[in-house]
């Protein structure tokens, strides 16, 4: 029986009286490309700090791979193969694309060990940060800053970040989120080009992209699982179009 990308049973976290994700369980198979959706406060973005580490649960256990993961880390997880982009963007705005990829691949890599030698620009590490900016088509900047590049080219070099680790299951924070409709497209076409070795999970309000993209969907509202299915079940549920599509 193949062992699934991702585990959660049973996820609940509360703050204070207000519970946030409501004994959550879902079961994401390698390879598959899962939506969430959800209006805001759903929990969503919650459930993903939850999976990434982030945040601890009060209850609950969430399996990578077999692997229980629930009071591990963020380090432990990004070896154990979870890599995320997040809703707000969270670059080192006055480095270059280089240095935040290669910052990011440092955090996997035996280098950070060796306190007593610095980065250079001639380090494999560099290289390998330079051909994965090339795969997200960012070759022609890869020595500017963050802060000089448009919000859209900002998206790709967090994607580039979160794939420089290689991840085994990705989390995709609303990648569109702020994206112009041609910079929609690229990013869309990039989601779509990454390797099936690589497991998805996608945060998305875009419904035009994000239902062209998920095999897979599942809808939260007040922190609870209220709909799982293929697109056209959970389109057509009607607590689907109760919470989220306001019919």
């Amino acid at each position: 029986m193949t062992t699934p990308a991702l585990e959660v049973r049973g996820l609940r976290k509360s703050y204070g009286g207000v519970t946030v994700t409501q004994d959550v369980s879902l079961t994401v198979m390698p390879g598959e490309r899962r939506l969430i959706i959800g209006p805001n406060g759903a929990g969503k973005t919650t459930l993903f700090n939850q999976i990434a580490g982030e945040i601890i649960p009060d209850a609950g256990t969430i399996k990578v791979f077999g692997q229980d993961l629930t009071r591990q880390p963020v380090s432990a997880r990004a070896h154990a193969g979870v890599g995320r982009t997040y809703q707000i963007i969270t670059l080192f705005p006055r480095d270059t694309l280089l240095h935040n990829v290669a910052m990011a691949m440092l955090g996997v890599s035996r280098k950070r060990f060796e306190f007593f030698n610095s980065l250079k620009p001639q380090d494999a590490l560099y290289q390998q940060a330079h051909d994965v900016l090339h795969s997200v088509g960012l070759s022609h900047c890869v020595g500017m800053k963050a802060s000089e590049i448009s919000y859209g080219e900002q998206r790709r070099v967090e994607i580039a970040m979160a794939m420089a680790q290689s991840p085994r299951l990705l989390l995709l924070d609303e990648p569109f989120a702020g994206l112009s409709h041609d910079e929609r497209l690229i990013v869309r076409d990039l989601i779509a080009s990454l390797p099936r070795e690589v497991t998805i999970v996608m945060i998305e309000h875009d419904m035009d992209v994000a239902l062209a993209f998920a095999e897979k969907i599942l809808v939260l509202h007040y922190g609870q699982l209220i709909v799982e299915g293929d697109r056209e079940t959970v389109v057509a549920h009607p607590r689907t179009r109760e919470v989220y599509l306001g019919a």
